[in-house]
């Protein structure tokens, strides 16, 4: 990681007052609170700000990434420089697949959306809890899959060729990841999550507002008021 950029570390506050990081993610929620408590205990917060850069694709993978608050873009460039945005990442999320790979490096880097409070769990804490309880790997497992559902979707939005099913698709998703009511991604980065244009995504969602489907709030926000709708549209590809 950029450790020149790194805020000094402490110990999660919020972990001191038992509200642990733990519990906000699938990962470790189903965990027993004694276990959870130990991890806590164990866990460092970092602060970073926005634009910053968590790490980039080759890197060695060190700790499990917990987002306590904020919004990070996982992404990769070309050799051109253009970027493609492989998923954006928000509270109770955590960055822990390629965590067993031997000699395990990134394959994206991170950039934060926006300023993001982390906690992060050293790699040899979390092989540990596994070797003490063989069982939790079922509920890696079960991860892994829906993770790898989300790959297969994602890789299904973007073979759709007419941008405005492709747009419709992204934005249902989103609507549902996204914490809070609100959209909130910048033009630029919807359009490199889903390889649009960025005139081409401004264009639909001026259509979609003024079918009534959403409704853009400014500074890169966005609500969706039709789901029905907006659904009806993304299923009217064949």
């Amino acid at each position: 990681m950029d450790n020149e950029k790194k805020k000094p570390r402490s110990v999660c506050a919020d972990c001191e007052d038992g509200a642990w990081c733990t519990k906000i993610i699938p990962l470790f929620s189903d965990l027993p609170q004694d276990l959870q408590q130990s991890l806590a205990e164990r866990s460092i917060q970092t602060t970073r700000e926005k634009g910053e850069t968590l790490f980039r694709v080759g890197e060695e993978v060190g700790s499990v990434l917990i987002i306590r608050r904020g919004r990070i873009k996982l992404c990769k460039y070309d050799a051109d420089g253009n970027e493609y945005i492989l998923d954006i990442l928000h509270d109770g999320d955590a960055i822990w697949e390629n965590l067993f790979l031997e000699s395990a490096v990134f394959p994206y880097s991170a950039v934060c959306l926006t300023a993001v409070e982390l906690c992060e769990i050293r790699k040899s804490d979390f092989i540990r809890m596994l070797a003490d309880r063989p069982a939790i790997a079922m509920n890696l497992i079960s991860l892994l899959t829906l993770r790898l559902q989300d790959a297969n979707e994602k890789a299904l939005l973007l073979s759709i060729r007419d941008p405005e099913v492709r747009l419709a698709g992204f934005l249902l998703d989103r609507d549902i990841r996204c914490v809070g009511p609100e959209i909130s991604l910048k033009l630029e980065d919807i359009a490199a999550s889903i390889g649009l244009r960025p005139e081409t995504v401004s264009r639909n969602l001026s259509k979609f507002e003024k079918a009534r489907l959403i409704r853009r709030l400014g500074q890169g926000r966005i609500l969706v008021t039709d789901r029905a709708g907006l659904k009806k549209v993304y299923e009217s590809d064949p």
